[in-house]
């Protein structure tokens, strides 16, 4: 006959697995601390070597061969990563650096920021949003390659005066211009309703773009109003902003009359579907173009919070490089070289 559980059997085996899961994810951050300490400790020898006792590359070669000799167990001994390891140390220079929480992301991250990020405050701002978020290496390389650290908190809005303090920060930072959505394919001839069926036929895509606490409700979601029917492009939920978000998609440039119609949109938002517990509804209005004074005198006397912001389906070349780049005959005319036809011409002699 089986033994009957105690009641609160499956509570406390629900607590001891939250506790093993915490002890694990704090010995890993742990050992990942250790680590990056060690390689910078490594990186910063090397360094030191190299600069008092000229150390060159034949020296790191047999250091990377004994140290992979007497560890034969450990991975990241050969020579390219004990170069990462210096370049690590060189620029990270504090040693209190790999100290602080900030700096625990794994080893395989900072190779990527060392390679892809110059500026030493972009890459800060890259390990606090990559710690934030617990982005993969492929996330991070993702964000890097989109240029956040540009486009993040960048949006055309009047949360200031609108949001009372922090929730204004925080949502001018939820916010970026321009949105980049290079992962559609659309026709030129495209309508603003295949942009929306196409963004949430890639949700995924899209909520990662957007960022982190996006929850998605809906799109052409119905509001009734006085028995009249209005829908709103996409609908969103804030989980941190703990709010309804609003987004409207234009094609072509920002129009005044737009704001007005997105502050309708919130007001009825914030009548149908905001509780007490949710803070006012937010609107974002994505376009492909907008000018910048216009898009502030829009938003100056509306209270509702909104933001304005361009959106990119493809990364095309500055208009001021269009037409001035060399084509592949004038190259070939620049090196000398013979034309594409004219060794056609001397293949079909030969």
């Amino acid at each position: 006959m089986a033994q009957t559980l105690p009641d609160n059997y499956y509570s406390l085996l629900d607590a001891l697995k939250a506790e093993i899961r915490q002890a694990r994810l704090r010995a890993t951050l742990a050992a990942n601390a250790e680590l990056l300490r060690l390689y910078w400790h490594i990186g910063k020898t090397i360094l030191n070597q190299q600069e008092q006792a000229g150390w060159g590359a034949k020296v790191i070669d047999r250091l990377a061969a004994d140290l992979r000799s007497d560890f034969p167990d450990m991975q990241g001994l050969s020579r390219r990563n004990l170069l990462y390891m210096r370049k690590f140390a060189e620029e990270f220079s504090d040693p209190d650096f790999v100290q602080r929480p900030v700096a625990q992301l794994p080893w395989s991250h900072y190779v990527i920021l060392m390679d892809k990020v110059k500026q030493l405050d972009d890459r800060l701002f890259y390990i606090a949003k990559a710690l934030e978020h617990g982005w993969s290496r492929d996330v991070l390389s993702l964000q890097i390659k989109s240029g956040l650290h540009k486009r993040q908190g960048k949006a055309i809005s009047n949360f200031k005066n609108s949001l009372p303090a922090p929730q204004s920060d925080l949502a001018q930072q939820l916010t970026k211009d321009p949105y980049l959505f290079d992962f559609l394919t659309l026709r030129q001839d495209y309508q603003e309703r295949d942009l929306e069926d196409a963004l949430t036929n890639h949700i995924t895509k899209f909520l990662l773009e957007l960022g982190a606490g996006f929850a998605f409700v809906g799109k052409q979601y119905h509001l009734d109003v006085s028995n009249q029917d209005f829908y709103l492009d996409l609908l969103f939920y804030h989980l941190r902003l703990r709010c309804y978000v609003v987004i409207d998609l234009k094609r072509g440039r920002f129009e005044p009359e737009y704001a007005g119609k997105l502050n309708f949109y919130l007001s009825v938002v914030d009548d149908q579907l905001k509780t007490e517990a949710d803070q006012p509804t937010i609107g974002l209005l994505i376009c492909q173009d907008k000018d910048k004074v216009i898009a502030e005198y829009a938003l100056k006397d509306i209270h509702k919070p909104i933001g304005i912001s361009e959106y990119r389906l493809t990364e095309n070349i500055p208009t001021e490089f269009k037409g001035t780049l060399p084509t592949i005959e004038d190259l070939e005319r620049e090196l000398q070289l013979p034309s594409r036809i004219s060794r056609g011409k001397k293949k079909s002699d030969n």
